[in-house]
């Protein structure tokens, strides 16, 4: 027996879930999971749903392409173990939370490598027998040191790319090799203080809560699809570094708890925005 994950997104219409549910029936799949939604503002649907049995993809797949409308987008995906690859630079918070979390199994994730421009977090890295690659950017213009770091990283083929605390812009060219693949942890919670030195901005305009949000990598800055945001509180006796202090557990926490609705296979990116299911 198999386990497989069926994406619908597609214009709503009346009995689509009898019609996708029968389907799954009629080619003896059990549903172990279902969850929908639609959306009413642009009037699509969305539906995962998680299956065992034994497949027959294609025969399967075509009875679901001639019920659906037109316009309409499905995925029948393996439910296996995720390949990542982390890209980082000098902070070690982030890539610690995942490390930790995938060595004892809250997240389920087969980590292939990380990969840095400074070579600071390869002892930690090393210590769970996961391979660390320098990449330096020192001496090289962006175009060349981005080309070093596409060939690293496609060494793996990972599913995703992970950029925990990675203190880098990526080019378009970069970003459009792995379309809403790449996974960024902003110290802020978007849309407020995009870019550089986020805290030290919170901290100017006497903000009392800060913030981090995970989102999917776009060519806008820190405007890219968000899967995952939280907030803690803080007052007038914080400084800026003690904001930053505070906020890394947000950073982490945010970073992990996307990185596992991205893994299962429950986000749905739909423009700028995500629905998860």
């Amino acid at each position: 027996m198999e386990r497989k994950i069926l994406l619908n997104d597609c214009p709503d219409e009346k009995g689509l879930i009898a019609k996708i549910t029968n389907i799954c029936y009629k080619h003896q799949l059990n549903i172990i999971q279902n969850n929908e939604y639609v959306d009413n503002e642009t009037g699509r649907f969305f539906m995962r749903t998680e299956l065992e049995g034994i497949f027959c993809d294609e025969p399967f797949l075509t009875d679901i392409d001639q019920a659906l409308p037109k316009g309409s987008r499905r995925q029948l995906i393996d439910s296996k173990r995720k390949r990542i690859v982390i890209l980082v630079t000098k902070e070690s918070h982030c890539l610690g939370d995942i490390l930790m979390k995938a060595f004892d199994g809250s997240l389920d994730v087969d980590i292939q490598a990380v990969i840095g421009n400074h070579d600071n977090l390869c002892a930690l890295t090393e210590k769970f027998c996961i391979p660390f690659h320098l990449v330096s950017h020192e001496a090289k213009d962006r175009d060349t040191h981005e080309q070093e770091l596409i060939a690293a990283i496609d060494r793996y083929q990972p599913d995703y790319i992970v950029l925990a605390k990675y203190m880098r812009i990526l080019t378009p060219d970069f970003v459009a090799r792995y379309p809403h693949r790449i996974i960024n942890i902003h110290h802020s919670f978007l849309p407020a203080f995009i870019g550089a030195r986020p805290y030290h901005q919170a901290y100017s305009r006497g903000v009392k809560i800060i913030g981090a949000t995970a989102h999917f990598v776009t060519n806008d800055l820190d405007e890219g699809p968000i899967v995952g945001q939280n907030v803690i509180h803080v007052d007038h006796t914080f400084n800026a570094e003690e904001m930053a202090r505070a906020g890394r557990d947000v950073e982490k926490s945010v970073l992990s708890q996307a990185l596992h609705q991205i893994l299962e296979d429950r986000v749905f990116v739909q423009g700028n925005k995500t629905v998860i299911l």
